[in-house]
């Protein structure tokens, strides 16, 4: 069953939409840090780091000692045909070399001769070197180095996974911003026109003014109430959205209640919490990118894999060389005059498999170089367009803070001229419908501008550590 709770943040503020209810400031950084922390996005993301651990875990195995046992028995008519005993036990090592110990015992009536051993069995010490193919790289070391890169691979991944889930939940939180503010907006202009109505009423009862000034002033207050309600629907909606991002511990969602509202002062909040405070243009390191730094090593992974296969092109040269002995607690009893040694040779005459694999991993290296060199172009060209973006937006806020002073002031001076009746409510209305026009305008900069420094954090990858 699906599990709601109600999130109650400290930061009591005035009543909003003329409410009786009291409302909670949800802060952004706050909102921010339970996205981080409880998301279920942001939790697949650390999962990256456990799989990256878990490959590395399973090539180091590649490396682990080995024990080896071979039981043979056949027994017919009464009769021992063989009992033959081989258990070994091996120490791989890097460079191609493995480490042999070895205990053989055969017994029966129908043993090939070069099975014949000592009664008590006979033991073995050794070594099996690859001299060509395997020496300098095989597949347990390549594995091996692959599974360390893709375990760092995996933490850039994750930085990219953590800052694009908190890019989407910023985005939201400054939507479910605008909304709010426009709704204030209506709401306030609301109780202005409702005022006014009030006041016009009376004047047409004395007759200082004419009756039909109080239908333009009753369509005003319908005007008003309109927007108000679809600037409700869209508060509403953009109220759900944001509940999308917001659950807490054992996975369980949020619902987020109509007394919750927006923290209306951002400018400093953003910075600080995304990280991007005091980062200007020049002090910018791209080098440290998270997505070129998860390119990167994945072309380091394809390089050992390209090494690998020119590794294969070389002869398989595999040479052993064992002890042998009956007395192991002897340290004396290992002689060079008794051993079991051999070489395996081999080698494929056209070498067509080995050169298409060689052949594939240099297009596939070539492939990651080409990836890496366009993301390095566009990561900058992107950074350097949204601090343009910035500049602009900073300009356009002042602006839009001036004209809506302005239309204020138009306003408040056409009132006080209807008020010594040089004005009429038309020209009222007019200017009104101006100032609204810029407040809902000058909320829309507002938000372009906070999602503009949301797409730089998202461009520059950021994943809070304070959150």
């Amino acid at each position: 069953m699906r599990k709601t709770l109600v999130i109650f943040f400290i930061g009591l503020v005035s009543t909003g939409f003329g409410q009786e209810l009291d409302t909670q400031t949800l802060e952004f950084k706050e909102y921010m840090g339970y996205v981080k922390k409880f998301h279920p996005i942001a939790k697949q993301a650390g999962l990256a780091i456990d799989v990256g651990q878990a490959s590395l875990m399973k090539a180091r195995g590649g490396f682990d000692p080995k024990i080896e046992a071979d039981y043979d028995r056949k027994v017919f008519k009464n009769t021992t045909y063989y009992d033959r005993l081989n258990a070994t036990f091996k120490i791989p090592t890097w460079y191609g070399v493995t480490l042999k110990g070895n205990f053989e015992q055969n017994e029966g009536d129908f043993l090939n001769a070069d099975e014949t051993l000592p009664t008590d069995g006979l033991y073995s010490a050794g070594v099996s070197v690859s001299i060509a193919q395997g020496l300098w790289i095989n597949n347990r070391m390549a594995t091996l180095k692959q599974a360390k890169l893709f375990r760092e691979q995996s933490k850039a991944d994750r930085d990219l996974l953590v800052n694009q889930i908190l890019y989407e939940a910023s985005l939201t939180y400054f939507e479910w911003l605008q909304a709010y503010q426009d709704a204030q907006v209506f709401q306030q202009f609301l109780s202005n026109a409702e005022l006014r109505y009030k006041g016009i009423q009376k004047s047409a009862q004395v007759g200082e003014i004419a009756a039909i000034d109080t239908v333009e002033a009753k369509i005003a207050v319908q005007d008003r109430a309109l927007g108000l309600e679809q600037a409700r629907v869209r508060l509403v909606n953009k109220s759900l959205g944001l509940a999308n991002f917001l659950w807490l511990g054992d996975n369980i969602p949020v619902e987020l209640q109509p007394n919750i509202i927006p923290d209306t002062d951002l400018e400093g909040d953003i910075d600080t919490t995304l990280e991007i405070l005091g980062k200007p243009l020049d002090s910018f390191s791209i080098a440290n990118h998270p997505k070129l730094k998860s390119l990167g090593y994945k072309i380091d992974g394809l390089t050992v894999e390209k090494r690998l296969k020119a590794n294969k092109l070389l002869p398989k040269i595999d040479l052993e060389y064992n002890f042998l002995t009956e007395t192991p607690e002897s340290i004396n009893a290992f002689r060079t005059e008794q051993y079991k040694g051999g070489i395996n040779f081999e080698f494929p005459l056209f070498l067509r498999k080995e050169r298409g694999d060689l052949k594939l991993a240099k297009l596939k290296l070539q492939d990651a170089q080409l990836d890496f060199d366009f993301a390095e172009i566009e990561i900058r060209n992107k950074i350097f367009a949204i601090y343009n973006e910035l500049e602009s937006f900073q300009s356009q806020n002042q602006l839009i803070f001036e004209i809506v002073d302005n239309y204020g002031t138009l306003l408040a001076a056409e009132e006080r001229k209807f008020s010594f009746g040089e004005s009429s409510l038309f020209l009222i209305n007019s200017r009104e419908i101006k100032l609204i026009e810029a407040r809902l305008k000058q909320n829309s900069v507002q938000n372009k501008y906070y999602t503009t420094k949301a797409k730089l954090f998202n461009s520059l990858a950021v994943n809070p550590v304070d959150l």
